[in-house]
């Protein structure tokens, strides 16, 4: 993290005392009056304090360690040889002003920290008040106008502000300034997938020459609701195909580089109106970088299988619909953004969870080829798709049932609001994704080391303890089920080695935890483990892979730590994590979202000294090296270690 105050700030404080000693000295040598003689102290000591700043705090001097000496002693032999000049010249010892400005520089820091201190202590009491122990989980203090706010919807327009006005192929949008930032919210990007585009692959979207607000995000997709989900407040439809994009105000000749988030959500629930998932902060701070989110269909809408329905042969493609989505939104993203000032052949993606595990698929198949060439995934998995499309199938029948159909056309007939109910019953037996062979590899790990993802760059990010940030979401009763269903997945072996590791280690964990505890801990690593596997195959099939571990300790332990805190983090949304119970390191924040800009321009992911003011060098090696993020410290290290309790667990859970 920062520091209060640096070597560096010492040597400028030397200089500075220069500037303010000998401006105030000299005019009042010269019979000048003391307003002059004060300003000429003031105006001096800035300009010798703004010249050494650029000097001392420059790359070339940061970067180089023996830059860094030859300046610090350099700065020292000047200090002497003018504190020896106005002592035998003027009569006057810049030492005392060398007092006031280290009283400056040491103060104010000090001073900003004790406030900081007691801004964090009020909000973090605030959130306490709101959450207490957080057994309840997420519960989200949201405010009614927000929530109406949120549910506005966009209109076609005549008249409009031609400053935030953008010409598409498929219409004109009007955005929102927002601080230094204008927002296109709810642009569709394909057809609305509704009467007989139900359950039907994305549709490109017609040229037009209308003109639409695009200043409220698009519906969220028909989903799964939990009692810690915030979108439950925001409205939902089947027409849920729009995207949302941020762009600075500040004016560049070259295309800027994009950011494609992907939003998180077990394939069942989320989307891009949640705060989470905002990219305005990090656009404002980063104005170089165009920010892209969108929705796509999920649970029974995005991951079902009809194959077996009587019609479901014209509807061969609903066992990735939502993948699709996604392939459809990154198409209108490269033929569109250029004229947001993005630029088409520069977009990085960026997912939490099933978004990320969504990335890995995408890279893995031939449908997103050249779509992106950068990737930021964070607890992303194979371990979290289907290898055949029975569940899927089972999941068609289920609903069937459910609804009391038999065939296509009865289900085409159901309204949204039955299908809704039927889908928060089936909840549990939804379907992620499926590998079938057609679309994307059986086996993702041996396509990885294959080479499959061959020319793009990724950071893989690990949470440490995640599972309890789920348990926030979905509440006790169904974490329980998710539990038991994961326990079940693992369980379900033909190796005995594996069945006798996993008995002895939930025997051993139940000593000194419950049973629910131990097999929660089990699953967390097992799944971490997946992460850390899909880092080593990549590598293994030629991609550059810097690996991220997230061990960050939560401000409430019941809330845990993970994706809400890593996202928030990385996209600077301090208010929406205040919401989530927790507070902003915007330390932390500021370093991870340097990171991020430099992955996304493609540059070295290396901070040298004072890059960040008060920030010390990081390297951030590639894998098997990995940033640790843990008690708000980074550290460049190797993690395998870090991924299970025992390194006989470790290896079965790695074959």
């Amino acid at each position: 993290m920062k520091k209060l105050f640096t070597i560096d700030d010492i040597a400028v404080a030397l200089i500075s005392a220069l500037g303010y000693g000998f401006g105030e000295t000299i005019a009042r040598l010269s019979g000048w009056p003391e307003p002059v003689c004060m300003a000429a102290s003031f105006i001096l000591g800035l300009v010798f304090e703004s010249i050494i700043n650029k000097i001392a705090l420059s790359k070339d001097v940061q970067k180089n360690p023996t830059n860094r000496i030859i300046t610090y002693v350099s700065i020292s032999l000047i200090f002497l040889a003018a504190q020896y000049i106005s002592v035998s010249r003027l009569g006057v010892s810049m030492l005392e002003y060398v007092k006031d400005q280290i009283v400056y520089v040491v103060g104010f820091p000090i001073l900003g920290f004790i406030v900081n201190l007691l801004i964090r202590w009020y909000r973090v009491q605030k959130i306490r008040k709101v959450y207490g122990d957080g057994s309840r989980g997420f519960v989200f203090d949201v405010k009614k106008e927000d929530i109406e706010d949120l549910n506005r919807q966009n209109q076609v327009v005549k008249e409009y502000d031609n400053n935030s006005a953008i010409k598409t192929r498929t219409g004109t949008y009007i955005g929102v300034k927002y601080k230094k930032t204008i927002y296109y919210l709810g642009i569709p990007y394909a057809k609305p997938p509704v009467d007989e585009r139900r359950w039907k692959a994305p549709e490109p979207l017609p040229s037009s020459d209308a003109v639409y607000e695009a200043k409220n995000f698009g519906p969220s997709a028909i989903q799964v609701e939990h009692s810690g989900l915030i979108l439950k407040n925001h409205r939902q439809s089947e027409d849920c195909l729009s995207l949302n994009i941020c762009v600075g105000t500040k004016k560049s000749e070259a295309k800027k580089p994009v950011l494609v988030l992907f939003h998180p959500g077990d394939f069942t629930y989320g989307g891009s109106a949640d705060p989470l998932m905002y990219g305005s902060n990090f656009v404002d701070k980063h104005q170089d970088i165009v920010f892209v989110s969108f929705n796509y269909r999920l649970g029974i809408f995005g991951f079902i299988d009809f194959s077996e329905v009587p019609g479901g042969e014209a509807y061969p493609d609903t066992l990735n619909l939502g993948l699709l989505d996604q392939v459809a939104a990154l198409k209108w993203i490269k033929e569109n953004i250029s004229v947001f000032g993005g630029d088409p052949d520069r977009i990085t993606v960026l997912g939490f969870d099933s978004g990320a595990t969504t990335i890995l698929l995408l890279a893995s198949s031939g449908q997103a080829k050249d779509l992106f060439q950068k990737a930021f995934i964070f607890n992303g998995s194979p371990m979290s798709v289907y290898d055949t499309p029975e569940g899927a199938r089972s999941l068609a029948k289920s609903l069937l049932k459910e609804t009391n159909t038999s065939t296509m056309s009865e289900l085409l007939q159901l309204d949204t609001e039955s299908l809704r109910n039927a889908a928060q019953k089936l909840w549990k037996n939804m379907c992620a994704p499926t590998c079938d062979g057609t679309w994307f590899p059986v086996d993702l790990y041996q396509a990885f080391q294959n080479g499959a993802a061959s020319g793009i760059e990724f950071i893989i990010g690990i949470p440490g303890k995640g599972n309890q940030v789920i348990h926030s979401v979905v509440g006790d009763r169904n974490f329980e089920d998710i539990l038991s269903i994961a326990m079940d997945t693992l369980q379900n072996s033909n190796d005995e080695s594996i069945m006798k590791e996993i008995k002895a280690y939930i025997e051993a964990q139940t000593a000194s935890s419950t049973k629910q505890e131990a097999q929660s801990k089990l699953i967390e690593q097992f799944l971490a483990a997946c992460v850390y596997h899909v880092a080593v195959k990549l590598s293994e099939g030629g991609n550059n892979v810097h690996l991220l571990y997230w061990d960050e300790k939560p401000l409430i332990e019941k809330l845990g730590s993970g994706t809400v805190d890593a996202a928030a983090a990385l996209l600077g949304n301090s208010e929406a994590l205040q919401l989530y119970g927790n507070v902003m390191n915007e330390d932390l924040s500021e370093i991870l979202q340097t990171f991020l800009q430099k992955f996304i321009e493609g540059n070295d992911l290396l901070l040298y000294n004072n890059e960040i003011k008060g920030v010390d060098a990081i390297d951030w090696k590639a894998y098997p090296n990995a940033l640790i993020v843990a008690d708000e410290k980074f550290i460049c290290d190797t993690v395998k270690d870090k991924l299970s309790d025992g390194k006989g667990l470790l290896n079965l859970l790695l074959k």
